[in-house]
């Protein structure tokens, strides 16, 4: 039988709540636990012990609903060169997946649980890092992290940017600023599949840009030659410059936020110059979509999540349906929608429903073409569903 060995604070875990743990899955919730060794601090490193004081994980802990992020299911010295193995580890994974390559210079290195240093993610946008904690444990490590990327990349990494304001608790009298940790540099272009855009990883949302739909956009340039398309919550106006690429005859990009019509009309420029057969329009989704007289050929539906917690998943449930009913009416006959979720809440059935709901408010036939999921450099663990966020569609009308 293992027993503590006092290096660390232990936690205690209920009778029976153990199976998570020996399943792999990565987060402890609160109520699976049964006692602590003594006070714990946000960010702690603890071991979890069964209830018979068996060793069964290592993790970063912290007060809240998900109270342990678990990192090593083996006894180990959680320290320098510990991370930096990890992130080697990481490293080397999307160099197998030729991540980045000529074509493609950016994309996420770290994932988060599917890389085992839950609650991190860490992009590289050309010659920047951008890093985001979700959780103390992480937070507390940056230095280190960052570091460790810098010998790790040497002079190919310019600036590196901690970008976790609006994803670590605060306190109100002691307020968390996004802050360089090397280099300044407030935004970059990067280069995707030949496409350039312009990345503001200050101000944008999330760590900047949408990387995950990487191979998605990829799909729409496939099917885009001679389409007319409507790109609803366009953001940056990736989707239309991959529209635009495959040869698009016209684009509208739609989005309610002013800041991001700019930005969507500086990476058309970029692209395309000042004539390419491109509308950006500053509207509310559902107010447009409900006042459209004009019908496409193609409609790309990417909605930020309508749901972040399980008590807002019927509301998420009904916007998911009602969105998809105004899309599909603005299509053409054999238009193809193509529809995500990044909603974790909203799992693969719950989203096949609402979809399925909204083929039948609009009174379409539909057929599904495409299943899509997030790009290959954000990885799934099969231990923890949870890394599977993104869901999406492509459906043909009759």
């Amino acid at each position: 039988m293992n027993t503590p060995t006092n290096i660390f604070p232990f936690v205690i875990l209920k009778a029976g709540r153990e199976k998570s743990v020996l399943k792999r899955h990565l987060w402890i919730f609160s109520g699976a636990v049964l006692g602590v060794s003594r006070d714990l601090v946000d960010g702690e490193v603890v071991e979890v012990l069964s209830t018979e004081r068996k060793f069964l994980a290592m993790g970063h802990f912290q007060n809240g609903s998900i109270c342990i992020r678990i990192f090593s299911f083996s006894r180990i010295n959680p320290d320098n060169d510990f991370w930096r193995e990890q992130l080697l580890n990481a490293v080397s994974k999307r160099r197998f997946l030729d991540l980045p390559n000529d074509n493609t210079d950016s994309c996420r290195l770290v994932h988060g649980e599917s890389d085992m240093m839950p609650g991190l993610i860490v992009d590289i946008y050309n010659s920047t890092a951008v890093i985001q904690a979700h959780s103390v444990g992480m937070f507390s490590l940056l230095p280190t992290i960052a570091d460790c990327l810098s010998d790790i990349f040497g002079d190919k990494l310019t600036a590196i940017y901690s970008k976790s304001g609006a994803t670590i608790k605060q306190s109100e009298d002691n307020p968390l600023k996004d802050s360089f940790l090397k280099g300044d540099t407030e935004s970059t272009v990067i280069k995707e599949n030949n496409m350039k855009f312009i990345v503001d990883f200050v101000n944008g949302q999330k760590t900047g840009f949408f990387l995950d739909q990487r191979d998605n956009r990829q799909l729409l340039s496939r099917y885009s030659r001679g389409k007319s398309v409507l790109n609803v919550f366009g953001y940056t106006g990736a989707f239309s410059v991959a529209a635009l690429i495959g040869g698009a005859s016209k684009v509208v990009t739609v989005d309610v936020s002013q800041s991001a019509i700019d930005t969507a009309e500086k990476n058309i420029k970029l692209n395309f110059g000042d004539c390419c057969g491109h509308t950006c329009v500053t509207a509310d989704a559902f107010e447009f979509l409900t006042n459209c007289k004009e019908k496409f050929d193609i409609v790309v539906l990417d909605p930020p999540a309508f749901a972040k917690h399980t008590d807002a998943k019927n509301n998420a449930m009904k916007a998911y349906r009602r969105l998809n009913a105004l899309g599909l009416k603005v299509l053409n006959k054999h238009g193809l929608l193509f529809t995500f979720s990044c909603s974790q809440v909203i799992q693969k059935p719950d989203f096949l429903t609402a979809i399925y709901n909204a083929a039948g408010d609009s009174g379409r036939q539909i057929s599904i073409i495409h299943q899509l999921h997030q790009a290959a450099d954000h990885p799934i663990n099969i231990f923890h569903p949870e890394t599977e966020y993104l869901k999406g569609m492509v459906v043909m009308t009759d």
